[in-house]
């Protein structure tokens, strides 16, 4: 790994002969061009080409793009969407908080039209999500939680203890035993925050 060099956008990194484009970058008539202003980082693995990416700066703003996975808190609910404040794009915390949307058809992959709201999350709860589109006129992120690995990771009780998932839809307060429904995540380890 060498040292990181800092580039603008559209910048003329090398030719595509020494070196594979990653991420941050694109190539034109046989040469690799920055597609952002950031840090130019070159990996080498083995006898293979280096690959060639740029990073954005940690101090310029992060922002979910589509397929990102989301770590968001639920602000507020109705029968037909979660309104959430989107607080981390993969592991990064956002410096500023994002809105996003999730709709009742986008909780769950099966079973559409059964969804309920109220019974996959409540105000406060933290989920993991994916950004599905960049939003409307509003602003708002629109998120799914319709794969196994996405839905409510920290809820909390109406006795205010953190919960324990029991099942993929159901969560329980380790004091008073009650059960609750929610999208339980089936959490993968790499998104666990400690």
């Amino acid at each position: 790994r060498q040292p990181l060099s800092a580039c603008v956008a559209g910048e003329r990194l090398c030719s595509t002969e020494e070196a594979t484009a990653g991420s941050g970058t694109y190539t034109r008539h046989g040469f690799i061009f920055s597609s952002l202003a950031g840090c130019l980082e070159r990996k080498s693995e083995d006898n293979e080409l280096p690959v060639v990416s740029v990073v954005r700066d940690s101090e310029s703003q992060l922002l979910p793009n589509v397929g990102a996975v989301v770590t968001c808190k639920v602000c507020s609910i109705n029968s037909r969407f979660a309104k959430v404040h989107i607080l981390y794009v993969g592991s990064t915390p956002l410096k500023s908080t994002f809105r996003g949307t999730i709709r009742r058809e986008d909780i769950r992959a099966t079973e559409k039209d059964k969804v309920e709201v109220y019974k996959s999350f409540r105000p406060s709860d933290i989920v993991l999500a994916k950004v599905i589109s960049l939003g409307d006129a509003q602003s708002n992120y629109l998120l799914s939680t319709a794969e196994n690995e996405l839905g409510v990771v920290v809820a909390r009780s109406e006795a205010g203890v953190q919960m324990v998932p029991i099942s993929w839809c159901e969560m329980q307060c380790p004091r008073t035993h009650t059960k609750e429904f929610r999208k339980v995540a089936r959490v993968q380890p790499q998104f666990l925050q400690t």
